[in-house]
């Protein structure tokens, strides 16, 4: 996958919202209900894109564990993974850690705002 598949792929999910908030930091942000579900820098690092995903911690260590391409990410939360594009993670693994992260942030809303996202 690269980063114009992934950045389709984000925006197809019902209610996201993209944004560029760290202007110096070049990183583009996908949000639903104005929660962060993931983010990537415009601009690759070492020639790869690598995407920050919201993950079940339990999940987390599981795919850390079974593909070299999800790593841990820089501030080392379990919460969050890094996903390198074009590694050993194929596209619909990342479609679904993608779809995984947007549950993550849904569960996590107030109830009034997980009901509003559920019912778009």
């Amino acid at each position: 996958m690269n980063i114009e598949e992934l950045r389709e792929y984000c925006l197809s999910i019902k209610g996201c919202t993209e944004s560029l908030p760290f202007l110096r930091q070049n990183v583009l942000v996908f949000k639903i209900m104005d929660k962060m579900f993931a983010y990537i820098a415009l601009e690759p690092k070492d020639g790869i894109f690598r995407v920050n995903l919201k993950c079940n911690p339990e999940k987390s260590i599981e795919l850390r564990e079974n593909y070299a391409g999800i790593t841990a990410t820089d501030f080392k939360s379990p919460l969050w993974n890094l996903v390198t594009l074009d590694s050993d993670v194929p596209n619909k693994l990342i479609k679904y850690l993608i779809q995984h992260s947007v549950d993550e942030v849904v569960q996590k809303l107030p109830k009034k705002k997980r009901e509003e996202y559920l019912s778009l």
